[in-house]
């Protein structure tokens, strides 16, 4: 390890561990600070896309902190243990910062995309190193219910982010949503400060940069092939195959560069560990999930259903609070009778049986029924994602967890950037269709996602408006409904293991 940690005179564990609770503290706060940023914006992108346009650009804007905070997920593990683990946590908040600070400096939106890039190469540290840090002091067999809290901690922050956004949206400028960040990235740099203490033990490692350089190309060109087939570029477009081709190549790059490199960023190996394999494929359809819907559910509550920015993040307090009970609750029980298979199987259906009915929600719905749906879905997804990060814990070997623990935290960041690009390219795609199938040919419309300007229409074109905005709504979301079956096939292919004593 790159730093110890260090504690108040009696604040040692029985087991002579530094104080947990101390420690715990830091990394929640750092692991709040990191997983805000990834959904603060979702109720706020209709106000910045009428301000800043392009329209074409809104889901890059979620996109781009996922899929820059992916990318640079593998390298933070090594780059702790050759620089010091408290000097790149420090480094990653300054990142994080500047990147918050350009953000709401910007003035497009190509801007924003990028300060959004700059802020996940800050971020993907803060969230990598707080998972795979708690490992090091705390055995398998009681991990569950600090896995627990760090899956609640994500979720409440993957899902309060609307609300403060919408908040902040509707009684201050959007741009205050990046700003809010510095007073509590300024905060989380005392408390590492006070917490780590720098050890002169380093650990040589040769940087994995040619694997790096493979995994960010492919990462890039899938999310462009997703998100801008048949929207941005026709399907029959060269140039969007040609993008494909070069995302084909850095697959093929990276598997060859992974087997010849001394310390690859993800060995090859670990894809022969079934645990491994199956909580990384069912992380990736999580990612999707969780984020593909917690994306568009905002932005369905304002045009939809007409509700204030502030409204909207309220609306999604139910899904907050069901993933926050059923992720700290499934922590303890899996500490207190050490099996943990079943919490997989129960959560990817309680989440197929919340995403599914989420699209029969109509203009006319009662509003507790968006909450009752919106509560299963966050009840399933709290009793999953956190228990894969144990399950690939308990079933490396210690040497192999931190990298184990970045390669599950890897799959589901790549499947929340390929989600939201992804149903961000459909809901485009049906919302335009719809649009020149229900309105007469040259009906004035907004030129941005504006829920003002939508509800400022005519009343018979503003039906017709909202009644195609719900059915590309409901498009993605019968999609991820679909994708999380797969999820529930998986979830039953997971071995028991028994949970393990003794501490990495």
């Amino acid at each position: 390890m790159g730093a110890k940690f260090t504690a108040p005179a009696g604040g040692e564990t029985q087991a002579g561990q530094p104080s947990v609770r101390l420690l715990f503290s830091a990394l929640m706060l750092v692991m709040l600070l990191s997983a805000l940023d990834q959904t603060i914006v979702s109720t706020a992108l209709p106000t910045i896309v009428g301000e800043l346009g392009g329209l074409d650009k809104l889901s890059w804007v979620v996109t781009a902190y996922i899929l820059a905070s992916t990318i640079v997920v593998p390298l933070y593990g090594k780059f702790g243990d050759l620089f010091g683990r408290k000097i790149v946590l420090q480094t990653a908040i300054g990142l994080f910062l500047a990147g918050s600070a350009l953000c709401g400096l910007a003035q497009n939106m190509t801007q924003l995309v990028l300060m959004r890039a700059l802020q996940g190469l800050g971020g993907g540290g803060l969230l990598v190193v707080s998972m795979a840090a708690i490992a090091d002091v705390v055995p398998p067999a009681s991990r569950g219910r600090y896995q627990g809290l760090f899956g609640g901690v994500f979720g409440l922050a993957t899902v309060l982010g609307p609300l403060i956004g919408g908040f902040i949206v509707q009684h201050a400028s959007w741009r205050w949503i990046f700003y809010i960040n510095l007073p509590l990235g300024i905060l989380a740099l005392l408390v590492i400060g006070m917490v780590f203490s720098a050890s002169n033990r380093r650990k040589r490692h040769q940087i994995d940069y040619l694997g790096a350089f493979y995994l960010s190309l492919t990462l890039l060109c899938i999310i462009l092939f997703t998100s801008q087939g048949g929207t941005v570029l026709a399907w029959s477009n060269p140039q969007l195959w040609c993008i494909l081709a070069f995302a084909l190549v850095g697959v093929g790059g990276f598997i060859y560069e992974e087997r010849i490199a001394s310390e690859p960023i993800i060995p090859l190996s670990l894809f022969r560990d079934r645990s491994f394999l199956l909580c990384s494929l069912i992380g990736f359809i999580i990612g999707m999930s969780l984020f593909g819907s917690v994306t568009f559910l905002p932005l369905y509550l304002q045009v939809v259903k007409n509700a204030t920015p502030t409204e909207a993040g309220l609306q999604l307090l139910p899904l907050m609070g069901g993933l926050l009970a059923t992720s700290a609750a499934s922590g303890r029980m899996i500490s207190r009778t050490g099996r943990y298979r079943f919490f997989p199987i129960a959560g990817t259906l309680l989440a197929f049986a919340g995403m599914t009915l989420l699209t029969t929600i109509t203009t006319h719905s009662p509003t507790w029924h968006l909450y009752l749906f919106t509560c299963l879905l966050g009840m399933g997804l709290g009793m999953v994602m956190q228990v894969l990060v144990l399950a690939v814990q308990n079933s490396v070997s210690p040497g192999l967890i931190g990298v184990a623990t970045s390669g599950v935290t890897l799959f589901r960041s790549v499947g929340g950037s390929i989600g939201v690009a992804l149903f961000g390219a459909v809901f485009t795609h049906i919302l335009q269709s719809n649009l020149l199938r229900l309105l007469p040919e040259g009906t004035p419309l907004p030129r941005e996602l504006n829920p003002v300007a939508v509800h400022h229409l005519p009343q018979a074109i503003r039906n017709d408006y909202l009644q195609a905005f719900g059915a590309a709504i409901h498009a993605a979301f019968t999609m991820a409904a679909g994708v999380i079956v797969l999820a529930f096939v998986l979830s039953w292919l997971l071995r028991e293991a028994p949970l393990r004593g003794g501490a990495a």
